[in-house]
C-alpha cells in the first residue's frame, strides 16, 4: 500500500467511528425522547369519568345545582359524581372574600343547600340520588 493510501485510510478511520457514535447517540437521544413523550401524554391525558356523560347531560336539559363551598351537604353530593363533578351544572352561592351570598342564588331565592332547580321550574333541596336526577330529567344513567 502506497504512503498517501495508509494516510487516507487512517484519516478516514476515526471520522467513521465518530460518524457511528453520533449516530447511536442520536437514535438513543430519539428514543428517549419519544418514551418520554409518551409518559407526559399518558400522565396529562384526561380520563373520562363514568358519569361525565350523565352530569353534562344534567347541563343541557336545564338542571342546576346551587351550592356553597363551605357545605358539607354539597360536597356529598359531588361526591357521588366522583372525577365527573366537574361536570356537574354548578353554581357557587358562597363569595369566600366577602362572604356575602351570590346575586344568582339571590334571584333564585335559594336558601337551603344543596338546592336543585330544573328547566320546569321545580326544585328540590338536599342532597338527591342519582337516579332520582336521572328521573326528573330524562339523563340516562350508565
Amino acid at each position: 500500500m502506497s504512503q498517501q493510501r495508509r494516510q487516507r485510510q487512517a484519516a478516514k478511520a476515526p471520522k467513521e467511528k465518530g460518524e457511528t457514535v453520533g449516530g447511536r447517540t442520536i437514535i438513543l437521544g430519539f428514543a428517549i425522547l419519544v418514551v418520554l413523550g409518551v409518559g407526559v401524554y399518558l400522565l396529562a391525558r384526561k380520563s373520562t369519568g363514568p358519569l361525565d356523560g350523565f352530569a353534562k347531560c344534567l347541563g343541557t336539559r336545564g338542571a342546576r345545582m346551587y351550592g356553597l363551598f363551605w357545605c358539607p351537604h354539597c360536597a356529598e353530593q359531588k361526591e357521588l359524581f366522583g372525577s365527573s363533578a366537574e361536570y356537574i351544572p354548578y353554581i357557587e352561592c358562597g363569595n369566600k372574600e366577602t362572604h356575602k351570598e351570590e346575586f344568582a342564588c339571590l334571584q333564585q331565592n335559594v336558601r337551603n343547600f344543596p338546592t336543585w332547580i330544573f328547566a320546569d321550574g321545580t326544585r328540590v333541596e338536599g342532597k338527591q340520588t342519582l337516579t332520582y336526577l336521572s328521573e326528573k330529567t330524562g339523563c340516562q344513567l350508565p
